[in-house]
């Protein structure tokens, strides 16, 4: 992605979102066999709905055409995370806490993988902890992926 689209995509998203009332989980861009998308994706506590979504794809939509940040054609989605969404910057992890999350880590010498509840995010490292109840620290310069995951068996208990 263009750094300098990648910025303005945001600033636009941040904005729309603010008016929207909802808040600005992420952006990116993806090039598909139908072309460029320009994706933004939204948060609310309680969820977010459809309306939320064509509300910032219009806010977004016309200050993108207003600057001209695309100058060949492109599609723009809104949407949410999702229930398991990736995890990429401090604040997500903040986002996620008391939330099933899945790591992929190097420790040491070996690639290492933790799934647990996300308990807690410093400014250097999260901690997570295992089924087992063992708590893992891992730094955030460790990690090289992350996202939550949702039990879909803890639903059907309910």
């Amino acid at each position: 992605m263009n750094i300098e689209k990648e910025r303005v995509l945001e600033e636009v998203a941040k904005r729309a979102a603010l008016e929207a009332g909802v808040a600005l989980y992420d952006v990116e861009e993806k090039q598909t066999n139908h072309g460029l998308v320009a994706l933004i994706y939204i948060t609310k506590i309680g969820g977010v709905s459809v309306e939320d979504c064509i509300t910032v794809n219009r806010l977004a939509g016309s200050e993108l055409e207003l600057l001209d940040v695309y100058k060949d054609k492109y599609t723009l989605e809104v949407s949410s995370p999702g229930l398991e969404r990736e995890l990429r910057y401090k604040k997500h992890y903040a986002s996620a806490i008391n939330e099933k999350v899945k790591v992929k880590y190097q420790a040491e010498e070996t690639r290492e993988v933790i799934q647990g509840i996300l308990a807690e995010v410093t400014p250097q490292a999260i901690k997570i902890i295992k089924e087992t109840e063992e708590e893992v620290v891992i730094p955030f310069t460790s990690i090289k992926k992350a996202r939550t995951i949702f039990d879909f068996s803890d639903e059907k208990e309910r």
